[in-house]
């Protein structure tokens, strides 16, 4: 029996005609058995067919063939109608148009051919992919391997034209940009590396600032490669340039490529330039050029999520781990303890990235994103937490044997105040950072050498009803306190307990009033640690006094001097010799001490007066006389209260003056 089903746009009983049907006809014979069946007659000849024509049969016949299975075989082409033909000619003209053009980008110019192009891809990949339903069907096979041909090279152009659209795009954006080096230093005032917030405007969130025009030919092309089977072509494009285009965005803010070695060599004064500039520019990419990035690439893939969300993943991925590799490197670069505060703005900066990530980023990509900055973190933790132990260390192995003349504050008394008057800058931080290393020790069961100290300090204050205490406070605590034991033995030093006395008093004055000064360190510190300090200072006070004044009050003592109610001269004489000795040899060593403290220098002037002048006042008033009548007045009562006040006066200024030459 001889089948024959015809299949024509003039047919208003087809339901498969669909809502494009028009009065332009075409028919297209099927045969069934292996048989040719006659149809109603040949469709219009190319001369008379127009592109608009062509793509109405080209869909009626899609529809037809996609509601065929491969294994009807009562249904099959007799022939490729001629419209197929056509638009495979009308897209190779199409191709070679845009190709001899002058000027790329060749598309965007003229809409109404670009509108025509796309849509004639369109249809094209969809009559490949019917095709390909009927391998075995020899009537297909010639205009398969036509349209794979023409596919093929329209995807060449498509693929030229896609990277060509993005590097113009990509330079346009860098040209309309002020070149910027961000790079900051720590200022002489602070060591913490404060830096300004990355602007946020309106403007800079549509970045990078594509023409409207190029994002939909953009769109258009992906869109069109991808439903093509071109899709890993499109992406390493896009991927490649994009990722090019970042890292000149990147070059423009001062951060540029620095290998591990390079990193290793530097200076620590033109490193710590590149980590500022390292935190401005990390903070300005996940701020401002992700969040324009993301938006870019869901607009150019809008029609496959899928594929915009790991272009966006890989980029962002690509853009993370060069910053990761740089922090890496900075890490491994020899530790000293003036790197722990710009260690601790890299910590924050990537702490505060983390958020960033978990409320900005498809879980496709947050979980390895927020693993690779959370391990990078942890590392940057460690090395801090090591850094500050070695301020630890380097106060237990400070065993200088030369003591520091005069009395002075030690410079390890400076630079340990200093360092925690910086250091307490970023308690919050430095809590976060010892909390991270213990509870990961605590995690792995292991005490490594640089966290050592954290811990057995921590331990240690437990066991002493502490655990109510920060990991901060503890920490700086057992800092003061390894102070307190290296100053005690410096003070051993000296072989005058006086000025032993006056070292521990300028020492002690000097943490004190740089704790009382710093608000956080005070609340950390306690009230009463800060009284028990004051105590001790007292404490010194006294000590300095007794070892000083003592004698001299002694060589002013009446006991001794009456014998049978009447003067005993030649012992008077001795007393007076005595006091003048005493006191001469006490003005000319300490008037070469220093006191620093303008207030503990005064209070101490004030209670050697308090003590000397009115014993010697009093001593002088009641024996003078007795001496006045001699020839020799002046060599047993050489001062006058007043010349013993100014000489007082004197005392801790470090400049030894001659009390001869002052009298």
């Amino acid at each position: 029996m001889e089948n024959s089903t015809s299949f024509s746009r003039k047919d208003n009983n087809d339901d498969h005609s669909g809502p494009e049907s028009s009065s332009v006809s075409h028919t297209v014979d099927i045969k069934s058995d292996g048989e040719e069946a006659s149809g109603p007659g040949p469709g219009p000849s190319d001369s008379e067919m127009s592109l608009p024509q062509a793509v109405e049969d080209i869909d009626l016949l899609i529809q037809r063939l996609s509601s065929t299975k491969a294994v009807d075989h009562e249904l099959l082409l007799s022939e490729v109608p001629k419209s197929v033909e056509f638009l495979y000619d009308a897209v190779d003209s199409m191709v070679t148009k845009y190709e001899n053009k002058e000027n790329p980008p060749r598309l965007g110019i003229n809409h109404d051919d670009d509108v025509s192009f796309f849509d004639s891809m369109t249809r094209i990949t969809k009559l490949v992919k019917n095709f390909n339903k009927f391998p075995s069907y020899s009537i297909l096979s010639s205009s398969l391997n036509k349209a794979t041909v023409i596919l093929h090279r329209a995807m060449s152009f498509l693929e030229d034209e896609y990277r060509m659209i993005l590097e113009i795009m990509k330079r346009r954006v860098l040209e309309q940009k002020t070149p910027k080096t961000p790079k900051q230093m720590m200022s002489s005032e602070s060591d913490r590396c404060m830096l300004p917030e990355p602007e946020c405007k309106e403007e800079e969130l549509d970045f990078p600032s594509f023409s409207p025009e190029a994002i939909q030919t953009l769109n258009k092309i992906s869109t069109v490669m991808i439903a093509s089977g071109y899709e890993r072509e499109c992406c390493l494009i896009y991927g490649a340039l994009r990722r090019n285009a970042f890292n000149d965005e990147l070059s423009e803010l001062g951060f540029d490529n620095i290998s591990f070695d390079e990193v290793q060599r530097m200076q620590w004064e033109s490193l710590e330039g590149d980590i500022a500039t390292w935190i401005n520019a990390f903070k300005h990419c996940y701020v401002v050029l992700f969040s324009g990035e993301r938006s870019l690439t869901d607009t150019v893939f809008s029609n496959n999520r899928q594929v915009s969300r790991k272009m966006f993943c890989d980029l962002a991925a690509a853009v993370v781990v060069r910053f990761l590799n740089f922090s890496d490197a900075v890490v491994m670069t020899k530790r000293s303890a003036e790197k722990l505060f710009k260690f601790l703005d890299m910590y924050e900066t990537l702490r505060d990235l983390i958020p960033h990530i978990n409320d900005s980023y498809s879980s496709e990509c947050k979980l390895d994103l927020i693993e690779e900055v959370s391990m990078a973190k942890t590392r940057i933790a460690e090395a801090a937490t090591s850094i500050f132990c070695e301020l630890e260390n380097s106060i237990k192995k400070d065993q200088g044997r030369v003591p520091v003349p005069s009395g002075q504050v030690h410079p390890l008394t400076r630079y340990t105040m200093n360092y925690l008057k910086y250091a307490i800058e970023y308690k919050d931080t430095l809590e976060q950072v010892f909390k991270q290393v213990r509870d990961t020790d605590g995690s792995t069961g292991s005490k490594p050498n640089t966290t050592s100290t954290i811990t057995t300090a921590v331990n240690h204050h437990e066991d002493d009803g502490g655990s109510d205490k920060s990991q901060f406070s503890i920490q700086l605590t057992t800092v003061m306190d390894l102070l307190d034991a290296n100053l005690d033995m410096k003070s051993k030093l000296y072989r005058d307990p006086a000025l032993r006395y006056i070292f521990l008093m300028n020492n002690g004055r000097y943490i004190l009033q740089k704790i009382k000064c710093t608000t956080e360190i005070r609340e950390l510190m306690g009230a009463n640690w800060c009284r028990k300090r004051s105590t001790d200072l007292r404490q010194y006070h006294k000590n300095y006094q007794r070892e000083t004044w003592s004698r001299v009050l002694q060589s002013m003592s009446p006991e001794g001097l009456l014998v049978k109610g009447k003067v005993v001269k030649p012992l008077l004489k001795e007393r007076f010799k005595n006091f003048n000795s005493l006191f001469e040899e006490i003005h000319r060593t300490q008037s070469t001490w220093v006191v620093s403290d303008e207030q503990l220098q005064s209070e101490l002037r004030v209670s050697i007066s308090a003590v000397v002048i009115p014993a010697y006042r009093c001593f002088l008033g009641r024996f003078k006389q007795h001496l006045e009548s001699g020839r020799q007045y002046e060599k047993y009562i050489k001062y006058q209260p007043e010349d013993i006040e100014t000489f007082i006066e004197e005392l801790f200024d470090g400049n030894p003056v001659s009390m001869q030459k002052r009298r």
